[in-house]
């Protein structure tokens, strides 16, 4: 069994309470017993309120909430007043969910979609246990590993172990290599992780993962203090643009159609304004379906460019999200396989096996307790059976999954992770140490 070091353990001791309180909150609204068959059921689908205030950070998964306010979307369902707020990074985005509109704060986001579950249990929302629910998948892929030019003589890749040495003299000099990561116990900080550890370098003792705002991550590299970075586009296009850096990979390589950000959502508000719910994603799902059609990009990279969305030239976007891929070292990928995806694929289910890896990956990192019960936060998390709903009511009963599980997922360190066994993925190595 994998040991955990007492600077990082952070069981939810108190998980068990957490559940009992929101499934009983669940209950006692109406919204479990009746899911599959009802919750929608009345006099008409009509939402019970127009408005929503929802967050997104500027980065190109947030395309599917952008396009559903921008293309109309909402107000198509009945929902005319959504507010779609840019917020300038992931912790003020923690902290206005935790509020909830009603105090300023938003009902739902575009989010990490580890978060939903981080600030269900309390962990990363001061001991506040809120209630999340997750009701689509956002994109697969989307993310990428960028570094400075200092090291564009590496030429480094999916194998970064030309770096070790050097990072090893760093530190005998007394410097720390710092690598920026968007939030921690997220998507992103665990493809770092993995990339580091593939090459011998220990995430935990060699270098320091300094938690940076995505705007901001171009920026920290321009002024020297970071020696790459994990982020979504398009900051890894700009920072190639500035001369600042190049891509070593896309996430996808290291692990395809990997799941990515989630349209999360406060509990509580899914709990009082079902229909509106049912609304709510049913647009998102429109969005993300118009998103992938060849001939809505153009469309696409004009509206994302505007000021209120993720305010960069079209030309900043348009590359990576077509599938070009200009790593800025000489390599030129076309028609990548690994391109963010928002429907197509499946990308849009949130598949609950997927929620299972991340509190495996948790557990693999020292986060979380290996006795920790997974079945019951996912199921009081992960709302599935509201996405089916909303994807029969805009006609796409094909495009339900058979099952919640994608199956085994492979990465590009030779691991595999089985839903049906994911003790082996636990009990595998953190550091796979690369011999040359």
């Amino acid at each position: 069994m994998t040991k955990f070091s007492r600077r990082k353990f952070l069981v939810t001791t108190s998980a068990a309470a957490l559940l009992t309180q929101t499934i009983t909150h669940r209950a006692t609204s109406g919204s479990t017993s009746q899911l599959s068959s009802g919750v929608y059921a009345g006099y008409s689908d009509t939402p019970e309120v127009t408005k929503a205030t929802l967050g997104f950070i500027p980065v190109s998964s947030c395309c599917p909430v952008v396009i559903a306010k921008a293309k109309g979307f909402f107000a198509k369902y009945g929902m005319p007043d959504v507010q779609v707020l840019k917020q300038p990074s992931w912790a003020v985005m923690r902290d206005k969910l935790m509020l909830g509109s009603g105090d300023g704060g938003l009902d739902g986001a575009h989010l990490l979609f580890p978060m939903a579950y981080l600030i269900a249990t309390g962990e990363i929302s001061y001991g506040r246990k809120i209630p999340m629910y997750i009701l689509a998948r956002l994109n697969v892929n989307g993310q990428g590993i960028s570094i400075a030019n200092t090291y564009k003589h590496l030429n480094l890749g999916l194998d970064g172990f030309a770096l070790k040495s050097i990072l090893a003299q760093k530190a005998l000099h007394g410097e720390i290599s710092r690598f920026a990561i968007p939030y921690r116990r997220v998507t992103g900080d665990f493809f770092m992780r993995w990339w580091l550890a593939y090459a011998g370098i220990d995430p935990e003792r060699d270098v320091s993962l300094t938690v940076v705002p995505p705007p901001q991550m171009v920026a920290n590299m321009r002024g020297g203090t970071m020696e790459g970075f994990c982020v979504v586009d398009p900051w890894h296009h700009r920072l190639i643009k500035q001369k600042l850096g190049y891509s070593a990979v896309t996430t996808g390589e290291l692990w395809n159609n990997h799941p990515e950000k989630a349209l999360a959502v406060r509990g509580d508000w899914v709990d009082k304004h079902p229909k509106a719910a049912k609304a709510l994603l049913a647009a998102v799902l429109q969005a993300q379906i118009w998103c992938d059609k060849v001939e809505n990009k153009e469309e696409m990279f004009e509206i994302l460019s505007q000021r209120q969305w993720i305010g960069v030239k079209s030309d900043l976007i348009r590359d990576r999200l077509l599938g070009k891929f200009d790593y800025g070292n000489g390599r030129v990928v076309q028609n990548s396989p690994h391109v963010i995806k928002f429907w197509r694929e499946n990308a849009s289910y949130p598949y609950k096996s997927h929620d299972l890896w991340f509190l495996i990956e948790d557990m693999r990192w020292g986060y979380r307790s290996p006795e920790f019960e997974t079945t019951p936060l996912i199921e009081a998390v992960n709302r599935e059976d509201l996405w089916r709903e909303a994807a029969k009511f805009i006609g796409q009963d094909k495009a339900i999954p058979p099952t919640t599980s994608r199956g085994v997922e492979k990465f590009f360190n030779g691991l595999e992770f089985d839903p049906e066994n994911p003790q082996v993925y636990l009990n595998a190595p953190t550091n796979r140490k690369v011999t040359k």
